[in-house]
């Protein structure tokens, strides 16, 4: 396997883990202040299932021996966009941003013009995208095809969780 496969991958499970510290950080924060979390299972799912399509995506691409060709180029890229939509998206909610569906009694509505072109943009422009992209870039077709409709489904679990949440926080 190539040196800058191992450095993707590497790159990848370091992001992620940044991630979830910023997110960890915020979440402890949010409940110091009296938040409260919704979803709390499907949270943990959600987290499960992230966990198990990085191992799978990233064991199967190793198996297989992925190649820098134009597939693995576009995934790579795509990979990149959703990253940097990710950085856009914690940069935008700040101290609210976690990858928990938690309240804040001080919640406030996030009103910038991304959250009203893109209804989710955490899920439709980083999550969803990144798991493409690291699909793509380690040729892992089986788990792009198997892990993420499995993935979607507390996806979508979590959109509507979301949404009564916050229907019922703002109306």
């Amino acid at each position: 396997m190539t040196a800058f496969f191992l450095a993707f991958t590497v790159f990848a499970v370091v992001c992620r883990v940044a991630s979830l510290a910023v997110s960890l950080r915020h979440e402890a924060a949010l409940k110091r202040a009296g938040a409260v979390e919704y979803g709390a299972l499907n949270s943990n799912l959600l987290a499960v299932c992230h966990v198990v399509f990085y191992v799978a995506a990233i064991w199967e691409g190793w198996a297989r021996g992925p190649e820098l060709d134009g597939t693995a180029v576009v995934g790579i890229a795509l990979y990149l966009l959703a990253l940097l939509f990710l950085f856009y998206v914690i940069r935008l909610l700040g101290r609210l941003w976690t990858v928990k569906l938690i309240i804040a009694p001080d919640h406030e509505l996030v009103t910038h013009p991304l959250f009203r072109v893109v209804r989710h943009p955490n899920y439709f422009l980083n999550i969803v995208p990144e798991l493409i992209g690291l699909t793509l870039a380690l040729h892992s077709y089986r788990t792009l095809a198997i892990g993420l409709p499995i993935y979607l489904v507390p996806l979508i679990v979590r959109i509507v969780q979301e949404e009564k949440a916050m229907r019922a926080r703002f109306g």
